[in-house]
């Protein structure tokens, strides 16, 4: 009978240990927070990010897609679509020519589209090329229920779809006696449309810019932004967002 071979034990010890480090290195990956590459500032206001460049704000049409290549480069990065990007770009723009006291950066009405509704695709919902969302992306109604204001109807229902309360609409998620004030038209379509990136975004900063002015200073932002929505908690998660937009990352 030929000479029984044993098996040398160190392949499997050697296994062992290296399964052993391999879960070791993913327990330490999930309890230990790691650092974003590109620190996230702090304070008020956010940074303003990437500069808009000159755009003919006055031409035909959809006058946001001329920023297609500032926004194109970093949307990835930002997690930001590229026609909601140049809507915040755009709003900004218009706004340094309309209301240069206001100093309202695009960062902030980014920081505000990505907490209300994904920049437009909350619940699958999506925008074209003119800057249209779709379906209509509405609020729960305003009843009184914890944590919400009760606001009767205001509109028939004509923007919001509901008779009897109000809802939020659209990707900046304005209220419709809100809307029929600061409700404008940025698209060039000749309507104001509160499920229109553009049109939203520059009324979100119209009404921004009125609420709180100089909007470069601490005060100037945290007013606009209690004014926009009353919660401190939602002032800190717009803030978090922007500033981290501000430095080119997604938050």
């Amino acid at each position: 009978m030929p000479p029984v071979r044993r098996r040398s034990p160190w392949p499997r010890l050697l296994f062992g240990v290296l399964a052993a480090v391999v879960v070791f290195a993913v327990a330490v990956s999930i309890l230990t927070p790691s650092e974003p590459p590109i620190p996230i500032p702090d304070g008020v206001p956010p940074g303003a990010g990437s500069p808009v460049p000159a755009i003919d704000v006055d031409g035909p049409g959809r006058t946001a897609a001329q920023l297609r290549d500032w926004a194109e480069p970093q949307a990835d990065a930002l997690g930001i679509p590229v026609v909601a990007l140049e809507a915040y770009g755009h709003a900004a723009a218009v706004l340094k020519r309309s209301r240069p006291d206001c100093g309202l950066a695009w960062t902030t009405l980014a920081g505000i589209g990505s907490v209300e509704s994904r920049h437009g695709r909350h619940g699958g919902a999506g925008a074209d090329d003119n800057a249209t969302v779709s379906p209509p992306i509405r609020g729960v109604p305003l009843d009184g229920g914890p944590g919400l204001a009760e606001i009767r109807d205001t509109d028939g229902g004509r923007l919001d779809g509901d008779p009897v309360l109000d809802r939020a609409m659209g990707p900046m998620q304005f209220i419709p006696e809100t809307w029929t004030r600061w409700g404008t038209d940025a698209n060039g379509d000749g309507v104001a449309d509160p499920d229109n990136l553009d049109d939203a975004a520059l009324s979100a900063g119209r009404y921004l810019c009125d609420r709180g002015g100089d909007l470069t200073t601490a005060n100037g932002w945290t007013t606009a932004l209690f004014a926009y929505n009353r919660s401190t908690d939602y002032m800190a998660l717009v803030r978090d967002r922007a500033a981290a937009y501000g430095v080119g990352v997604r938050p």
